[in-house]
């Protein structure tokens, strides 16, 4: 058997920051997970705004942001026109290539353990996991990070209490144009027209030399449309956004069509000696809000630089203690905001209530307001530049 103070299950987003950030505060860690490099999966595949600050503060930022690309700008197209071109700071990145370069910002000390686990069992003391090649490993604490898997949560008595099945769909691809060699965008949002497209957004960005979309939509997974789109995906695209054409110009679906449908859900029974989950592994968050690396990331900035040194300086790992992570401010702050504007934006995308068509047109308004606001000066500031300097040479 071997034993260490924190056994991480699960090697994704989650599971390598805390193994990353544990291992550099010197803090004895096991990581397991079954896979040597982390494969393709369509997950988050940008990172931004409040993301890079709690990226930053876990001390992995600048290795990590040099594996992305930056877009530099967006143009935001509703309603079939472009409303604004304002900076961004979205970093494109695919998430195998997210994963991998955190994981190679782990410290040798802490070992990968390339095995499932089988079953863990805890104590308010020391905790075990069995390992699918017959290991034992025997921790203070266990970091259950993997993800969607079920397996392990049946035996500790873990309930996942479905909040809405299948809340959004996530399609991922790549685009080029046709005849030219870029898109006249950097990077474009575009928000639909029409409810019945039953479309959140689609989103257009760089990684690397290609340009990624994400479009998320609301339908169910035996919906016909998803089969016609994989069928005839530039046609379906143009079909569901008519203004599309007229800010891509030509263009070709390229590569392969990912589809990933997500449900809302949470955890019962997770105060628990010896156990936290953190991430997916305890709720999940819609995609198309945007709020899921949020949520990874605060997840685990809160426990491995605040609980995890306070838990391990003292005796025992009772439930009281895990309950804390659970009731940390900030943690409960940031699901309580990804779970409301989950329900927000379906709402916003397809009722058809006053309300929200009301707010639909609103924030078309604003949108194109500040747009045009943002427009007017930069062309001043543009114009007074050649009289500043014509001033200085005056002088």
């Amino acid at each position: 058997m071997r034993y260490t103070d924190i056994a991480i299950v699960g090697g994704g987003l989650a599971g390598s920051t805390a193994a990353a950030m544990l291992g550099r505060a010197g803090i004895p860690t096991l990581l397991i997970d079954p896979h040597t490099s982390y494969p393709p999966e369509l997950r988050c595949e940008k990172l931004g705004g409040d993301q890079i600050d709690l990226l930053r503060k876990t001390g992995l930022a600048d290795a990590t942001l040099r594996a992305t690309t930056l877009d530099g700008e967006v143009w935001e197209a509703r309603f079939g026109h472009v409303v604004a071109k304002k900076p961004s700071d979205q970093h494109g990145v695919m998430y195998d290539t997210l994963v991998n370069t955190l994981r190679a910002q782990i410290p040798p000390e802490v070992e990968t353990i390339h095995a499932k686990a089988a079953a863990v069992s805890n104590s308010e003391e020391r905790q075990k996991v069995v390992l699918s090649n017959g290991e034992e490993i025997s921790a203070r604490l266990v970091v259950l990070a993997n993800g969607l898997n079920v397996g392990i949560r049946h035996a500790l008595g873990l309930k996942r209490r479905i909040l809405s099945e299948c809340h959004s769909i996530t399609l991922g691809f790549d685009v080029e144009p046709v005849g030219r060699t870029a898109f006249s965008f950097p990077a474009l949002t575009y928000w639909p027209k029409r409810s019945s497209s039953r479309m959140a957004y689609l989103t257009l960005f760089p990684i690397g030399a290609a340009m990624r979309a994400n479009l998320m939509v609301y339908r169910e997974m035996t919906d016909p449309w998803l089969s016609r789109f994989r069928q005839a995906p530039e046609e379906t695209m143009r079909a569901m956004m008519p203004g599309l054409q007229r800010m891509m110009g030509e263009f070709k679906v390229r590569g392969p069509i990912k589809i990933r449908p997500a449900d809302l859900y949470t955890t019962e029974g997770h105060v628990q000696p010896g156990i936290v989950l953190v991430g997916d592994a305890f709720s999940t968050s819609c995609p198309a809000a945007g709020t899921g690396t949020t949520k990874v990331l605060t997840d685990v900035e809160r426990l491995c630089n605040s609980y995890i040194p306070r838990w391990l300086s003292t005796e025992g790992m009772g439930a009281q203690k895990i309950a804390g992570f659970y009731n940390d401010p900030e943690k409960t702050a940031c699901e309580a905001r990804s779970l409301a504007k989950a329900y927000h934006l379906r709402s916003l995308s397809i009722d058809n209530g006053l309300r929200w068509r009301a707010e639909r047109w609103a924030r078309f308004v604003v949108r194109l307001s500040q747009g045009l606001s943002r427009s007017i000066r930069e062309r001043r500031a543009s114009r007074s530049i050649p009289r500043n300097l014509a001033a200085q040479q005056l002088r």
